[in-house]
């Protein structure tokens, strides 16, 4: 990436942090900025996630306020319950179509875009923002059983960076879990 480069980071929370738990890692996001700031001028970096309303503590809250408070643009929707066929209770919380959005609207304003998710529903945004003369490079990782992205988001994007080949960049040590009793 040239220094002068105009990048704007989009992260799928959800699916980064589904990246990072089968990577077994913690990931340090002023490092993750900094590190993409590095390679060309920040203009804006997102973070997408669907936040459960209504609960007590919510595990997702502290990280999406120190987003905020830290220089990136955080989207949050609250996660929807809904009763399957089967009378199961489940959750939704996609955030594809606000992703989709913001990128194709910046577009004309970047030379490059990175995409933090393996989500195959990303192939045609990546191919319509790349229309638009931007490059895209996607991060998520393979190196995981399943591998978390799919063939067809990575055959599509300009770059493919694993996150197992970068996280020892923006990472931090997992929290050990204490075995005595």
């Amino acid at each position: 990436m040239p220094a002068t480069d105009r990048i704007a980071l989009f992260i799928d929370g959800a699916n980064l942090y589904s990246a990072a738990r089968a990577l077994n890692v913690d990931l340090d996001f002023r490092k993750l900025s900094d590190h993409f700031g590095r390679q060309g001028r920040l203009i804006r970096a997102y973070y997408y996630t669907a936040i459960v309303e209504g609960e007590e503590f919510s595990p997702v809250r502290p990280l999406v306020d120190w987003l905020d408070y830290n220089g990136f643009t955080v989207m949050t929707k609250p996660v929807r319950r809904f009763t399957d066929a089967q009378g199961n209770t489940r959750t939704k919380g996609n955030m594809d179509v606000e992703i989709a959005v913001d990128m194709l609207e910046l577009a004309p304003h970047l030379d490059h875009v990175v995409l933090f998710s393996g989500d195959g529903d990303f192939r045609r945004l990546v191919q319509s923002v790349q229309a638009k003369g931007v490059r895209v490079t996607v991060v998520s990782t393979t190196k995981s059983q399943p591998p978390q992205i799919s063939d067809e988001l990575r055959r599509q994007a300009d770059a493919f960076i694993d996150l197992s080949d970068i996280m020892a960049d923006f990472s931090k040590p997992k929290p050990a879990i204490s075995r005595d009793r």
